[in-house]
């Protein structure tokens, strides 16, 4: 696993800005991926918050200063929490089970990035 957080923001930064964009690039291909949805300017409104996160991330990233606390705990905070409502609701049986691949790279985030911080 990488010492530098970094790596890991460069990562999440990515996923977020892949998965942000996807409902806007082709709703076929992302309620293939997660099942029908009936709501979907909250899943446009979710896309848009995630692929700010993103940005946010990856402008951090790039950036030749030590990663500030605050972008740190929008990393964690983000992946925690999506992790979270992805487990909760599938487990609710109200989203499709197909979001506990979500959980599972977010949390492979938090654990990477929590290893990380610690490490460096």
């Amino acid at each position: 696993m990488t010492r530098d957080p970094l790596v890991i923001l460069r990562a999440q930064a990515a996923y977020f800005i892949a998965t942000g964009i996807l409902p806007f690039v082709s709703r076929r291909a992302f309620e293939a991926a997660t099942g029908r949805k009936r709501e979907w300017w909250l899943v446009q409104t979710v896309g848009v918050l995630v692929t700010a996160v993103g940005g946010t991330l990856l402008a951090t990233a790039r950036r030749p200063e030590p990663v500030p606390p605050e972008t740190l705990g929008l990393a964690a905070g983000s992946a925690a929490g999506l992790a979270a409502i992805d487990i909760v609701y599938v487990a609710r049986r109200r989203i499709s089970a197909n979001y506990l691949l979500d959980a599972s790279v977010q949390i492979a985030l938090l654990v990477g990035l929590a290893r990380a911080v610690r490490r460096s």
